[in-house]
């Protein structure tokens, strides 16, 4: 019988770990959980993660440590014009984030060809009561939440979770680069991409990304410290504009902009309250338990 893998990467996020092992407890065999030693930025970081607070789960958590910057990190040279400057920064960024989520696979190649790898970030929850395996790639269509569990960012869905059998398996980012959509059949650039590809199961009311459920000091400190920290300095914002925004249940971040653009980090998005009875089954059960983080 073919094994669930949950395989993430972690910062800090212990709330957001919890409530992740216990909604997805009753269907996952296996967590994989990897932490850096070092941010997006390359700078040395303690390592947060401790086993004595996820005592329940313990038999079920694999975890490692990435602790050697990816050999492609490109060096700032003092002659670098500002755009070749930034543009190394944010490449440096990106893949020490790719780095991180391939590690994956030193714990991932453990497990059986059959069993079914899902990748995902750890704020991405996917609804596996509506999984079953169909095709070689499954894309869950996930509700975008942020700030508070119930506040619904209602004009996305979030193509987050992904899920493939360890014998498909290309990479874990492989599987997190796949195009969100179904090529026709006359595309024959299909046969030869490793990025687009005719049949993808996508499941609806695939799940949940909590994105940013953090006080504003913390969502300040992890936009300073993740891939894109150079756009997020740049842009103005600080912990007391996040804060404004989360009064006024502002999204602050355009995802619908192109990566190039300077202003996506300008964003007013109105966020709407959802029926907590929508909310994953076993947070509905623990209101109290998370009560800071529902609006």
């Amino acid at each position: 019988m073919p094994k669930i893998i949950d395989c993430i990467t972690y910062l800090d996020e212990d709330m957001l770990l919890d409530l992740r092992l216990n909604i997805l407890d009753e269907h996952v065999a296996h967590f994989v959980i990897c932490e850096a030693t070092f941010n997006h930025k390359g700078l040395k970081k303690k390592l947060n993660f401790n086993f004595s607070n996820f005592k329940k789960f313990k038999d079920k958590i694999s975890y490692i440590v990435l602790d050697k910057e990816p050999n492609i990190i490109k060096i700032i040279d003092k002659n670098d014009s500002l755009k070749t400057k930034n543009s190394k920064i944010l490449d440096n960024s990106i893949n020490r984030d790719i780095a991180q989520r391939n590690y994956l696979n030193a714990k991932i190649q453990e497990f059986d060809d059959e069993d079914l790898i899902l990748i995902n970030d750890i704020d991405e929850i996917p609804n596996l009561n509506l999984f079953s395996y169909k095709k070689k790639i499954t894309i869950f269509k996930q509700k975008m939440f942020y700030y508070k569990f119930n506040l619904l960012y209602p004009d996305l869905i979030w193509m987050g979770s992904r899920i493939s059998k360890k014998k498909h398996l290309l990479s874990p980012q492989w599987l997190r680069n796949i195009k969100t959509k179904n090529y026709p059949w006359y595309r024959f650039d299909t046969f030869f991409s490793d990025k687009k590809y005719r049949n993808i199961d996508f499941i609806e009311n695939g799940g949940w990304h909590f994105s940013n459920i953090k006080s504003p000091k913390e969502i300040d400190l992890k936009m300073r410290n993740f891939a894109h920290h150079l756009e997020y300095e740049e842009s103005g914002l600080n912990a007391s504009i996040i804060e404004k925004n989360i009064k006024e249940k502002k999204v602050f971040y355009n995802h619908f902009a192109d990566m190039s653009d300077a202003n996506k980090l300008t964003y007013n998005a109105n966020l709407i309250n959802l029926d907590k009875k929508k909310l994953p089954k076993y947070l509905y059960s623990n209101l109290d338990k998370y009560n800071n983080w529902i609006d």
